[in-house]
């Protein structure tokens, strides 16, 4: 696959909330140096009123990395905007696409996409309180709305307010009746409606979301828009990320096996525990895809699931999880990796 120009929202890891902390984060900078990675939904008022350093820290070695907000007051996304910047952040990222009953009782989220005037007025606040870019990842309609000039609507108001980057997640969203696992799955994908939206706007970088899983996919979706998110696929099955650089990004072949990975997550672990006192085992629930869909893969999981093993170092669950891997696997140990 031949790479295009550079840009950086050609590939991206979705923000997932409860997955995509800074461990996630860290795990995956480990499998592809280019690919921008998001944080989870931070809202405004968990920054307004809670610790900075809980919410918005993160390793340097995230980067290129975005902070995504929840919320929909201009002076409070204004304000956190700032901090994100002020912490580092690369990009903001307004959240105009979560369907949650609870992120609507907050008056965020995808029933926002009803009010592109308020989406406008937050995003031009947040564009004249820091340097770096403010996008809006959003839907392409909320309920049973799937007229297209809904959605062509709402990113022509607000790229007025100066956004300039729209992450598109190619379903509606069901604002009553479905979970937020169903909204991902029950609203039919709609791609077309996000090319259109290039189409309609190409001095806008448009970036596609939703149902992504192969690099034949990425490939065929990047032929018609700018970039594409991943969500479910990168947090489960990780190992995809390691051809991300060479296949999009023209870069050289990923060379750690593994191995190497885990062997650089137990010392990252280590790390985190003499630093900052955080136990391995929150830690190590994001690498559980590390061997998906190899022989063993179950066994070597049930080793690093194990809460039994909690009161274990890491590198002595590290040293079982091998074991049982070689064994499961019935490969020689030589050809563990």
């Amino acid at each position: 696959m031949a790479a295009a120009p550079y840009n950086p929202w050609r590939l991206s890891v979705a923000p997932m909330l409860d997955w995509t902390d800074r461990h996630c984060r860290y795990f995956h900078r480990l499998l592809t140096r280019h690919t921008r990675l998001y944080t989870e939904m931070v809202t405004t008022g968990a920054l307004m009123h809670g610790s900075h350093r809980r919410h918005l820290r993160f390793h340097a070695e995230e980067h290129p990395v975005a902070l995504q907000l929840g919320g929909s007051e201009p002076a409070e996304l204004a304000a956190a905007a700032k901090l994100g910047q002020d912490w580092g952040y690369d990009e903001i990222n307004l959240n105009c696409g979560c369907p949650s009953e609870r992120v609507q009782r907050g008056a965020f989220g995808a029933c926002l996409m009803a009010e592109p005037a308020l989406v406008a007025d937050g995003v031009k606040a947040m564009c004249d309180a820091v340097d770096i870019p403010v996008t809006v990842k959003h839907r392409i309609g909320i309920d049973r709305i799937e007229d297209y000039g809904f959605v062509r609507d709402f990113v022509g108001q607000v790229s007025e307010a100066g956004c300039r980057v729209f992450i598109v997640h190619a379903r509606n969203a069901w604002l009553q009746g479905l979970s937020p696992k169903e909204n991902r799955e029950v609203p039919p994908l709609r791609y077309e409606a996000v090319y259109r939206l290039k189409r309609d706007f190409p001095a806008l970088t448009i970036v596609l979301n939703g149902g992504v899983t192969t690099n034949a996919q990425i490939a065929a979706h990047l032929a018609q828009v700018d970039g594409v998110m991943v969500g479910r696929e990168a947090y489960h099955n990780p190992w995809l990320l390691s051809t991300w650089d060479e296949a999009f990004f023209g870069d050289s072949p990923f060379a750690l096996s593994r191995e190497d990975v885990e062997a650089a997550m137990v010392a990252y672990m280590e790390r985190e525990a003499q630093d900052d006192a955080c136990p391995w085992y929150p830690i190590a629930r994001h690498i559980l895809g590390l061997r998906h869909g190899l022989r063993g893969a179950r066994r070597w999981r049930q080793i690093w699931s194990d809460h039994r093993l909690k009161p274990e170092p890491p590198r002595a669950v590290f040293a079982l999880a091998r074991s049982a891997w070689v064994a499961a696997a019935d490969v020689p140990a030589t050809e563990f990796g």
